[in-house]
């Protein structure tokens, strides 16, 4: 089956599946909704596609079941931004290639993660390199460049990164130090323009050509969009992009390219299904909200579809109108910045089920006022539908 076609069968197999549990449970809390077999040819995707080397960035979604359908697909590198998520990848797989590319650590941090066997850091200013110490030569160390470019949806150069100047002095420093050079960026989330990369590639030779540094490695970031028109043919152009700058900028001795997806990987291997808790004018307020899996909507629009369904698991009818989403708690902040266009027959007690929500989801999920369920439902464990087969994988 076409790959296309494969993802929308597969579409259509699970919807058919949350209906059913819609029908027999009618659960009243959160509910996270893992796909596995899309996470994995998800992986699969960017392991045989990227020119290179794969890690997963642990914080976008760093649930056990996520890592260890991973390992199962092949992924055996996380990049990791705090001790929590080296002992969750450690738990995953023993032995995990670990990438601590969160430039800034205090000592306590630098020395637990030393313990555990760091591969490569990133730095993007001299105190942090100072923090390191002393590192094994075959360590690597990324310095981390930023060109305070647009491409993506927020700029990930506002808080990290270093400017050409100051990262040819760092990749100087390194090399001084004994250690193995590498540089890192990212083009910002939810990036579409090819430009952005083969604009940071360039700029990556210039500076190690500046610094007399032969590179290691050059881990292009992640920024990979999820569930964008086109997706897969727009993945597979920003490879191509990537693979051709890299060969263009680097002729000589081209360095190993690293790349680390976190939206990108799990966006579409879980949903979110939510319930309609009340329904006022124009005004619905769900069990979860800002505080909840809805965190990140707060803050950019998320690459999601709303899909509203009854307690016996069919399609709301109604024309599409715009509702204001308010959150369950007790603080008026938990709203959603935009409506969401719903049927107009919505009622209490109906479901809305939410797409491409595997993204900084459960890993935002509070406890604020008691609510904040971190429930996951694993879909390959249900029962089947009637009348519908499982799908080869």
């Amino acid at each position: 089956m076409v790959a296309g076609a494969q993802d929308i069968t597969q579409a259509r197999y699970d919807r058919a599946r949350i209906a059913a549990l819609i029908g027999d449970r009618q659960p009243d809390d959160p509910l996270a909704i893992l796909r596995p077999q899309v996470l994995q040819r998800t992986a699969h995707s960017f392991l045989r596609g990227f020119p290179g080397q794969v890690s997963y960035a642990v914080k976008a979604n760093p649930a056990l079941d996520i890592l260890h359908s991973l390992v199962g697909a092949g992924v055996s590198t996380f990049d990791v931004a705090s001790i929590a998520e080296m002992h969750a990848a450690r738990q995953a797989m023993p032995n995990a290639r670990l990438h601590y590319h969160n430039p800034v650590r205090s000592l306590s941090e630098i020395a637990q993660a030393k313990a555990l066997g760091i591969a490569s850091w990133s730095v993007d200013r001299m105190s942090e390199l100072d923090k390191l110490g002393q590192l094994d030569p075959n360590t690597q160390v990324a310095v981390r460049l930023s060109l305070k470019r647009g491409g993506g949806a927020y700029d990930f150069g506002s808080k990290f990164g270093a400017a050409p100047d100051v990262a040819t002095d760092l990749l100087r420093a390194v090399v001084a130090r004994g250690m193995t050079p590498a540089l890192t960026f990212h083009p910002g989330t939810q990036c579409t323009d090819p430009a952005s990369w083969s604009d940071y590639i360039a700029a990556c030779a210039l500076v190690a050509d500046r610094a007399g540094a032969r590179l290691a490695a050059l881990n292009v970031g992640g920024g990979f969009p999820a569930l964008p028109r086109g997706g897969k043919t727009l993945r597979q152009r920003l490879f191509d992009t990537i693979k051709s700058a890299t060969k263009a900028n680097f002729p000589d001795h081209p360095p190993m390219l690293w790349c680390e997806p976190g939206r990108a990987m799990v966006a579409d291997a879980m949903w979110l299904l939510l319930r309609v808790k009340a329904r006022g004018d124009g005004v619905l307020t769900l069990n979860d909200g800002l505080y909840g899996a809805l965190g990140e909507w707060r803050d950019m629009p998320v690459p999601a579809r709303q899909t509203a369904l009854t307690p016996q698991g069919n399609p709301v009818v109604g024309r599409p109108n715009p509702f204001t989403i308010f959150g369950p708690t007790c603080d008026s902040l938990d709203r959603v910045p935009d409506p969401w266009m719903l049927p107009a027959g919505i009622a209490d007690g109906d479901y809305i089920l939410i797409s491409g929500a595997g993204a900084y989801s459960l890993a935002l999920v509070t406890p604020f006022n008691g609510y904040g369920t971190r429930d996951v439902l694993n879909l390959d464990s249900m029962v089947e539908p009637a009348g519908q087969c499982r799908l080869a994988g």
